[in-house]
């Protein structure tokens, strides 16, 4: 069985996590499963590349990653960045690892060195493992881009990067439009189009709607390809309670005008999407014209993360059935 999933940073990298593991209990194996990971949220800090989502599923994947934050890598020291802070080098509000540093110089060499960002993340794949799992990791596009929040202070408006607003500001600060800067030049990645074409299966996972999934949404043909895709689609709502679970997701969707609620963010997706997985809390909730099925959203371990993964992919069959 051939999976491509849409993915941002730590819901999306809990649940594939917790699906790779459902896999290899699949007969008939082994499955594959296709990463297209959102790059809207990379930046340029200390003068190296970083790739906050595509990072975090990598750690994630490869057993490396911080599992309390869900985020850097575990073990971690900042002797690096505390030299920095000592020379008054900004910004020291996004704080980096001197381990998560090697892996913004080996990107930020190879970049320079003239690869494109989906070879140089294969290469970091393969030294996390990934390619042993059978998980591809492709960059949602080669192409630079960045996603910046245009916020409001007092009558004023100004555009800041989407890291500044999230990790300095915790997302406090109004948001008046979110915009992708680079978008305009933009195309899909190597094999992220076929991916969606020829999979068995597309999952959209947990992973912020607005400012995950919604930015790879936006790269010229992903869209078109999920409309055309004979696979079924099934998404993940990242609300429990009608709240999200961690993260800012309320705070993204109400920029945007959008109910925060398992049938608004669907909505962002009706015209591709086939079948919806809610949480328990959220089972009453009507969503018009898609399959839906609740249970237990919570990813408190890896088991209840599989959990969850086996409940999409029997979604998924049931719809192939019934197409």
């Amino acid at each position: 069985m051939r999976i491509t999933a849409l993915a941002g940073g730590v819901g999306g990298a809990r649940f594939l996590r917790g699906l790779r593991r459902h896999l290899d209990t699949l007969p008939d194996g082994p499955h594959e499963l296709t990463i297209i990971g959102n790059t809207g949220d990379d930046i340029t800090l200390f003068g190296l590349r970083v790739c906050p989502d595509l990072d975090t599923l990598l750690y994630t994947l490869g057993g490396g990653v911080h599992e309390q934050q869900g985020w850097g890598r575990a073990d971690e020291t900042f002797a690096v960045q505390h030299e920095l802070a000592a020379y008054e080098v900004p910004p020291q509000w996004f704080g980096l690892g001197d381990q998560d540093f090697g892996t913004h110089i080996a990107r930020s060499l190879w970049l320079g060195q003239g690869m494109p960002l989906s070879r140089v993340t294969a290469r970091l794949a393969e030294r996390w493992g990934l390619p042993g799992q059978h998980v591809r990791l492709l960059p949602m596009t080669d192409t630079p881009v960045e996603t910046h929040v245009v916020v409001e202070e007092g009558e004023e408006q100004r555009a800041m990067h989407f890291q500044e607003w999230w990790v300095r500001y915790q997302a406090q600060l109004p948001a008046v439009r979110f915009v992708v800067a680079g978008m305009d030049h933009a195309v899909a990645g190597p094999g992220v189009l076929d991916a969606i074409r020829q999979a068995d299966v597309v999952l959209l996972p947990p992973s912020n709607p607005v400012v995950s999934i919604g930015i790879i949404l936006t790269v010229p043909g992903v869209r078109d390809a999920l409309r055309g895709t004979n696979a079924p689609v099934v998404g993940v709502c990242p609300l429990v309670g009608g709240a999200p679970v961690r993260g800012h997701a309320d705070v993204c969707l109400e920029a945007i005008g959008i109910d925060v609620t398992p049938a608004g963010v669907a909505g962002l997706y009706t015209d591709f999407l086939d079948g919806w997985l809610v949480d328990e809390r959220d089972a009453g909730a009507p969503v018009a014209g898609l399959r839906v099925r609740a249970c237990p959203l919570l990813m408190t371990d890896v088991d209840a993360a599989a959990a969850m993964g086996a409940a999409a992919l029997e979604l998924a069959m049931d719809l192939r059935k019934a197409a």
